[in-house]
């Protein structure tokens, strides 16, 4: 069963367009105080995008911090990216960062806490992605 890990900032952006899935998962924590998840099984990363002018820093430290770790990156299998808009072509480019440096690919970009489009779009790219990767773990 493929699962989420998501990071969300203090904003709650991530947290409250997760919550709409109502799909659960695991939260990478703000606070360096806070255990990271350890998930079990493979998994989409869902992440926002703290890029400066220049896309420096896109992915935020946490993130950075929760794919350092081998066995827990070794489970990635996508990411779906947030962003703003308004930052134009840094828009969501934390997803194409992590795309690139794990190998996964980007299945979906939103913004801020996501419409129910991007809802809708979601729960059902996620299904069909589950189904693709039963047909190739087989």
């Amino acid at each position: 069963m493929l699962g989420l890990v998501y990071f969300s900032s203090v904003s709650g952006n991530t947290a409250r367009m997760v919550q709409r899935l109502q799909m659960g998962g695991l939260r990478i924590p703000v606070s360096p105080a806070d255990p990271m998840p350890q998930p079990d099984a493979p998994y989409v990363l869902i992440c926002p995008t703290f890029a400066d002018g220049m896309g420096r820093g896109a992915v935020p430290k946490r993130v950075i911090h929760f794919l350092n770790d081998p066995a827990r990156r070794a489970l990635l299998r996508g990411v779906i990216a947030g962003g703003n808009r308004n930052f134009g072509a840094t828009f969501a480019l934390a997803g194409d960062v992590i795309a690139k440096k794990c190998n996964v690919p980007v299945l979906y970009r939103f913004e801020l806490a996501g419409t129910e489009t991007d809802i809708a779009r979601i729960r059902a790219g996620l299904a069909e992605f589950r189904g693709m990767e039963c047909s190739i773990m087989a």
